[in-house]
């Protein structure tokens, strides 16, 4: 008799028909909904609110339900409620990469990647966070090169169902954000399905590294390209 089980996965939720416009709505409002809720964002959750107005019920009810949430919330509370959420659980990470990788050697060149697909597209990130933070990766979606953004979040599609199934578990409202940006992605494939369940159920790799060992991971602007022209 095995000694192992698998720990239950939610069922993949069935795509909602969206056009690229709503698609990218549904990537920036996510962007800013499941970012760190500094008050600047707070703010700009009543516009998000307001702004989703034109999706599909599934994905608007989901996004302006936690904008509501969020805005009703006591901002210490909330920011206090992100960082349990999202520092403190291995299966909540907002960094897309760690899900496949942790805290490994391969986490470096996992993270180069995004990097090289900021740079084709002419982008950097000016911020002090990795490339594969969750909010970055839907806002380069949303508002840089749709295709690139597409292809790494599809890449990562297990890493946002474990972190979908993770904060359901937890009955965290973040759930439904990461919800809203499931139904608006092609269903996984099999093969996605499988490698899903066995993230579920070992968590992501362990062996731990310092960032240092992950080779250089500065963004950066295209080669011979201005400031002016690389957006952020």
């Amino acid at each position: 008799m095995s000694s192992f089980v698998r720990v239950p996965a939610l069922e993949p939720l069935r795509p909602v028909h969206v056009t690229a416009r709503q698609r990218a709505l549904t990537c920036m409002a996510a962007s800013v909904l499941l970012d760190y809720p500094t008050a600047e964002q707070v703010a700009r959750m009543a516009a998000v609110r307001d702004g989703v107005a034109q999706l599909p019920e599934a994905v608007r009810s989901r996004l302006a339900g936690f904008a509501d949430h969020a805005l009703a919330a006591d901002p210490q509370a909330l920011a206090r409620a992100y960082v349990d959420t999202f520092d403190t659980q291995r299966k909540c990470s907002m960094y897309l990469s760690y899900f496949l990788t942790g805290d490994t050697r391969r986490r470096g060149t996992a993270l180069v990647r995004f990097v090289e697909a900021y740079r084709a597209a002419g982008w950097e990130v000016d911020r002090n966070e990795l490339p594969d933070f969750l909010p970055i990766v839907l806002e380069f979606t949303a508002v840089g090169d749709a295709e690139l953004g597409s292809a790494l979040l599809a890449s990562h599609r297990e890493g946002i169902e474990v972190l979908r199934s993770a904060l359901t578990q937890m009955g965290s409202a973040y759930a439904a954000v990461v919800e809203a940006v499931c139904l608006v992605l092609p269903r996984p494939s099999a093969a996605v399905e499988d490698r899903l369940l066995q993230l579920i159920t070992a968590g992501p790799p362990t062996e731990m590294v310092g960032l240092s060992a992950l080779g250089p991971l500065e963004p950066f602007a295209p080669q011979g390209a201005a400031s002016s022209e690389v957006r952020a």
